[in-house]
């Protein structure tokens, strides 16, 4: 057993195996016991009919002579229970309580238990051996007291032809599933044979020095694999989805880092030799790189793919006062006035975390980028086309022609550029609005710019 404590499962092929020979051992047994019963009832009434054929023509001559019952024995009616088995045959006729002839120990019947001139068959016990009885009663003109004639005779013929044709159908039954398993083995083989491509087509991949992603190629498939194949596909572009993010976060880290990693090495240089102005350079710089860092995280968050918790309901309005608390403090810093115009609560479908990154990157962006003395305004309002929020400010703006270019990840413009600036903030704004299914639109107001968050209703 494993370490973990799980058990193996057994090979598909023996499942397929076992769920189709049980239930054909099963219809072989309820087969076997139908056709034991059928052959019983054949045998039987086939012998019946032999032993009723000797009573009848036994009974044939039971006949009244001077007010006397004769009887007169035919040769041909125990020539009819003549057979290979050599069974005994016994036999008795009586009238009333008294013996005409034949076999005196007989097990006789009770007279109202048979019908004039009507068989009948049962078995009995005589001589410690089993025997089966064909009896009847007969009326005769001037005898008040019923003639009864019966003809037995011993079960060996019977048991043999019976146990011969037994035999015979579990032989043809034990034949017939021996060839069905000896068949179903290759045909399994035959229908397995996409499963066994398809999983090749997985194992081949194991022998590449560069992961493929790519969607499975395994040919034509039968509809009960494609499915799999679709779904395992799927998980290959979401898998390709999440390592090509994770590429790509490592190197912008990389490269967004190596800056300001080296300009702090120098500064704490400095520091050691005593300049007074390393300490706060270093402390500038610890700064940028944490906001660096923050804006990297935010970007991951917001170009996550793949399986999602589900959509809730969140108030824009909450969510802008609580984007003004957390940058009150660079606002004042700045010199910045932050206004908020939201007369109504707003609510979109979405996640709380998003929407406050997205919000908070355009009001830091409006902070960083605007003047002393500037400000920003954050309008939630709501239209026939759905819930907007709008954050413009009053600061120097952009060039029309660079506009574009604006949400292109680590892209600082000249004319906007602040000391500290990553080029991340739109970055992560777009992502996360593609992310919600929002749009976003950024146009110069001259002086300022505008940027409008447009969500679905």
């Amino acid at each position: 057993m494993p370490a973990d404590g799980a058990t193996h499962a057994l090979a598909l092929r023996t499942r397929l195996l076992a769920a189709i020979i049980a239930p054909l051992l099963g219809i072989a047994v309820a087969l076997g016991l139908a056709g034991a019963t059928l052959i019983a009832d054949v045998v039987r009434r086939t012998n019946d009919r032999v032993l009723g054929g000797a009573l009848g023509a036994i009974a044939e001559t039971v006949q009244v002579e001077r007010g006397e019952v004769t009887l007169d024995l035919p040769a041909a009616a125990f020539g009819m229970l003549e057979n290979a088995e050599r069974d005994n045959v016994y036999y008795r006729v009586s009238v009333g309580s008294r013996l005409l002839t034949g076999y005196a120990d007989l097990p006789p019947p009770r007279a109202s238990d048979l019908a004039i001139d009507m068989p009948r068959f049962r078995f009995a016990r005589y001589r410690d051996q089993d025997i089966r009885i064909a009896e009847v009663r007969r009326a005769l003109p001037r005898i008040d007291v019923p003639v009864i004639v019966q003809v037995a005779e011993t079960l060996g013929n019977r048991v043999a032809l019976r146990n011969r044709l037994l035999v015979a159908l579990v032989l043809g039954e034990v034949a017939l599933v021996g060839m069905a398993m000896l068949l179903i083995r290759p045909a399994l083989a035959w229908s397995l044979r996409p499963l066994a491509r398809l999983r090749g087509a997985v194992a081949a991949r194991d022998t590449r020095a560069t992961p493929d992603l790519s969607a499975i190629e395994a040919g034509p498939l039968p509809t009960e694999l494609r499915p799999l194949a679709d779904a395992f596909s799927n998980l290959l572009a979401r898998l390709d989805t999440a390592t090509t993010g994770v590429r790509r976060f490592t190197s912008d880290a990389s490269h967004q880092m190596r800056t300001p990693l080296a300009a702090l090495k120098v500064q704490v240089a400095l520091a050691r030799r005593g300049d007074p102005n390393a300490l706060k350079e270093i402390a500038d710089t610890a700064d940028r790189l944490e906001r660096l860092v923050t804006q990297l995280l935010a970007l991951a968050r917001a170009d996550e793919a793949g399986s999602a918790p589900p959509l809730e309901p969140v108030s824009l309005r909450e969510v802008a006062v609580a984007v003004i608390n957390r940058r009150i403090g660079q606002a004042i810093a700045a010199g910045v006035e932050i206004h908020l115009d939201a007369t109504q609560d707003v609510e979109v479908a979405g996640y709380r975390t998003l929407l406050f990154e997205m919000i908070s990157n355009l009001v830091d962006n409006a902070i960083r980028y605007n003047h002393a003395g500037g400000m920003v305004t954050i309008a939630v309002t709501t239209d026939p086309q759905g819930p907007t929020v709008i954050v413009a400010d009053d600061g120097p703006g952009v060039p029309d022609a660079d506009l574009d270019r604006l949400g292109d990840r680590f892209v600082r413009l000249a004319a906007g550029a602040g000391p500290d600036g990553s080029g991340l903030g739109l970055a992560i704004v777009r992502s996360a609005a593609q992310r919600l299914g929002a749009t976003v639109t950024i146009i110069n107001t001259h002086p300022g710019l505008r940027c409008t968050l447009h969500f679905a209703p």
